[in-house]
């Protein structure tokens, strides 16, 4: 697929998904949506891919949804009636279903890691995008807010369940209620960004970090992403141990063995098994 408003670029084992509307600040789009849902499946199981670094271009990340389209700025369709039952029922509806959140799903639901590279402006979609990411990277000049109470309206994107997570139910909150533009060390601080970096180092500390993971098996790393983006919200920690047990008991059969070899050999591994063909026999195991 050839996108328009991203760009897709894969070396060494990185894809940089790029935001690339620089002139509108890479103002979000349905479809920047739909390119975006498209890249991160793509992504999912493309084996030269171990890992994604999400970045914009120009000065800014994402300055939140472009709000020069005529009619309902958001691309939904004011002639429906829809309830919960018909979101339960139905996993897209168009003109209903969020597109910020169609977004955070396939993130969520993605098999590689995923990092944020903030290099500007995050505001809106632009902020509850990240939080659906692994882990978050700021240039000193990022700037995010979830500033949708200004305009009257409520966050989306899955951030009522991925903000708190990360930074706590009080702290989402008092951001979600001033909407409040928070600077890189307000935001480290808080615990949403690892780290903040001069704009010019930022896309390199971001690459140093995936570095760290492109050597690992792809299926073990699938694994461990899952594994904790659902387990932690698991009612028991049975479920965790019943996940753990299977998660063990398939990866050391075949690159465990290799990475035992290779410790004991005092070498580099060579993983060999991919998440596009080799993810054990309980995978997906939430459906």
């Amino acid at each position: 697929m050839q996108y328009k408003t991203l760009e897709y670029k894969v070396e060494e084992k990185i894809l940089t998904l790029s935001l690339n509307r620089p002139e509108q600040m890479n103002a979000f789009t349905v479809d920047m949506a739909g390119e975006l849902v498209d890249a991160f499946n793509r992504a999912s199981d493309d084996d030269d891919v171990s890992v994604i670094v999400v970045t914009g271009k120009g000065r800014a990340f994402c300055a939140g949804m472009d709000l020069t389209r005529e009619g309902n700025v958001f691309g939904l369709d004011e002639s429906q009636q829809p309830s919960v039952e018909d979101m339960q029922n139905t996993f897209n509806i168009p003109g209903v279903s969020d597109t910020g959140g169609m977004v955070n799903l396939s993130i969520y639901e993605c098999k590689k890691p995923v990092i944020a590279a903030i290099n500007g402006a995050a505001v809106g979609v632009g902020a509850t995008m990240l939080a659906a990411m692994d882990i978050r990277l700021a240039s000193q000049k990022a700037r995010i807010g979830f500033v949708f109470e200004k305009i009257g309206i409520t966050p989306e994107a899955c951030s009522s369940w991925f903000l708190p997570r990360i930074v706590g139910l009080s702290q989402a909150l008092e951001w979600v209620y001033t909407g409040d533009i928070i600077d890189a060390d307000t935001a480290k601080e808080a615990g949403f960004v690892r780290s903040v970096h001069a704009p010019e180092d930022l896309l390199e500390a971001a690459y140093e970090l995936a570095r760290k993971i492109t050597g690992k098996s792809q299926v073990a790393i699938t694994l461990a992403r899952q594994m904790m983006l659902r387990l932690s919200a698991a009612p028991h920690p049975r479920d965790a141990h019943n996940v753990d047990s299977l998660a063990i008991f398939y990866t050391s059969q075949v690159d465990g063995k290799e990475g035992v070899k290779s410790f004991l050999e005092k070498r580099d591994p060579e993983f060999t098994s991919k998440s596009s063909t080799d993810m054990p026999s309980f995978y997906p195991w939430w459906k």
